[in-house]
């Protein structure tokens, strides 16, 4: 985005001004646009997809969008449109859930952006104060997306091993985040 943006921006300061805060806020919510596509789409390929249409359209779109309002849920709004445009595109006999469903996932999610994010803020912390080992299965299983056959031949255990283990840092994480969001909510 970088070269072509300054080009068509030109070179004033309120260009350069516009182009920072839409960058800042986009780096800011990527992962929670990521996310929110995720709950909404089948597969990772599809996530990928439509995440960079949407990375566009928010560009594009930029200019109408309020400062000082909530970038996350009007993100969040065009991704939908996104994917309410990836649905027609695609055949209907391929579609999971209905549009009904999809609606009322997606309504769901905007509303309850803030909350999301503060929760993903947490988790964030959380993962942190793991043991290194345990912050590399997180890793493994739920950002590289292995299977627990693949990282339980890796790490020489057997599957059920690795479910175990999983179960036990999915409690701990549940808990911190928990404890975390209980914390904020009486400070």
């Amino acid at each position: 985005m970088g070269q072509a943006v300054l080009k068509k921006l030109g070179n004033s300061a309120a260009d350069r001004e516009r182009l920072d805060e839409f960058l800042r806020l986009f780096a800011k919510h990527q992962r929670t646009i990521t996310l929110y596509l995720t709950s909404l789409l089948p597969t990772q390929q599809d996530v990928d997809d439509v995440f960079q249409e949407t990375s566009l359209v928010l560009w594009r779109e930029f200019p109408k969008f309020e400062i000082g309002t909530n970038y996350g849920a009007w993100a969040c709004t065009i991704a939908f449109n996104q994917v309410r445009a990836w649905r027609s595109r695609q055949k209907r006999e391929n579609l999971v859930f209905s549009d009904a469903f999809l609606d009322a996932v997606s309504d769901e999610l905007v509303q309850n952006t803030s909350y999301f994010e503060k929760r993903l803020r947490a988790l964030d912390g959380c993962i942190e104060l793991l043991p290194e080992h345990h912050r590399e299965l997180v890793h493994h299983r739920y950002e590289s997306g292995a299977s627990v056959e693949v990282i339980a031949s890796q790490a020489n255990r057997s599957p059920v091993a690795v479910c175990r283990m999983l179960s036990r840092v999915r409690q701990t994480l549940h808990d911190c985040v928990t404890k975390r969001i209980a914390d904020e909510s009486t400070t």
